[in-house]
């Protein structure tokens, strides 16, 4: 195995230089390549979750307008790093503000922009409008709702949705051959299974599993990514449904206390399983009402293992 690039982080080095390369999202990529040719970009908002492509499609729009000089003309902010009214009124006047070096309008990119405070997000709607004549606005965020609306009429609003899986496993291939990693094809298939449509995550994943300097086996990607296979939560809710809840609790148990599962990442595999199940209708509906609880009641501070405990008695008790 080639041991070029090791300590390089993958996700970068392999990060697209231009719209043309970006994968998944060909609807996307061929609207924003025609605002580029015609030199005419407006502000825009790309709403998705993470690791699908959205600040990827920033910098490859600022590569392609600016070439080598893109780093001078685009400002990247985090807004969940540096959250707040004086983010908006400084940096971003700041920059605005200074010399173009020829070209008609600068590029600021704020990332996770549903971070920003209503107040925040108010004041860069007005700096939206007062820098309208030289600077272009590219929002990013996870959730378009948390958006205000006065900001999200000024911007073309681009939906960024999970890649596809045939995408990532061509790409975790594609630069698994470039570093010279060995992998099983099974490997491949946990490495897309644990991404769930997550770019970012399946090459990050491929990293870790690589730096055992063994080949990328199913085995390795579950363990490194702290995720339960397939068919183990398959196992647990085929048992809750024939009202074994002891086993069905005993599975759950070894999830988290053995192998240190996350609660919320087992509701999610459970959320995205419930159909792949061989499930009657009715089984999947009240199965699908009972994760939905579980999963609210845990982003409200609610114990992961007791309401994962009392969703498998829920579906225990149906079976009798």
């Amino acid at each position: 195995m080639a041991d070029a690039g090791r300590q390089e982080i993958w996700v970068e080095k392999y990060r697209p230089d231009s719209l043309d390369d970006i994968v998944g999202h060909e609807n996307v990529v061929s609207r924003l390549e025609s605002y580029v040719a015609e030199d005419d970009l407006p502000n825009l908002l790309f709403a998705g979750p993470a690791g699908t492509g959205k600040t990827t499609a920033a910098t490859a729009i600022a590569k392609e307008l600016y070439g080598d000089d893109w780093e001078e003309n685009f400002l990247e902010l985090n807004a969940s790093d540096e959250r707040g009214i004086d983010v908006v009124r400084d940096r971003i006047k700041n920059f605005a503000r200074t010399s173009f070096g020829g070209y008609d309008y600068r590029v600021i990119f704020l990332d996770e922009a549903d971070a920003l405070t209503s107040d925040a997000q108010s004041a860069l709607r007005r700096t939206m409008e007062q820098f309208s004549n030289n600077v272009r606005f590219i929002l990013s965020c996870n959730y378009s709702s948390q958006i205000i609306d006065p900001i999200q009429s000024r911007c073309a609003v681009f939906r960024f949705a999970g890649i596809g899986d045939d995408a990532v496993a061509g790409r975790v291939r594609e630069v698994a051959e470039a570093e010279g990693v060995d992998y099983t094809e099974a490997g491949v298939d946990a490495l897309v299974y644990a991404a769930d449509g997550d770019m970012r995550r399946a090459i990050n994943a491929l990293q870790a599993a690589a730096a055992t300097g063994e080949a990328v086996t199913e085995e390795t990607v579950y363990a490194i990514t702290s995720t339960a296979r397939p068919e183990e939560i398959e196992t647990m809710v085929t048992e809750a449904i024939d009202g074994e809840f002891v086993a069905a609790r005993a599975t759950l148990d070894d999830l988290l206390t053995e192998r240190g599962l996350a609660g919320g990442d087992i509701i999610d595999q459970l959320h995205r399983s419930v159909w792949e199940f061989d499930l009657a209708e009715q089984q999947a509906v009240r199965l699908m009402d009972r994760i939905g609880e579980a999963d609210y009641r845990i982003a409200e501070g609610a114990n992961e293992q007791v309401q994962l405990e009392a969703l498998l008695a829920s579906v225990a008790l149906e079976a009798e």
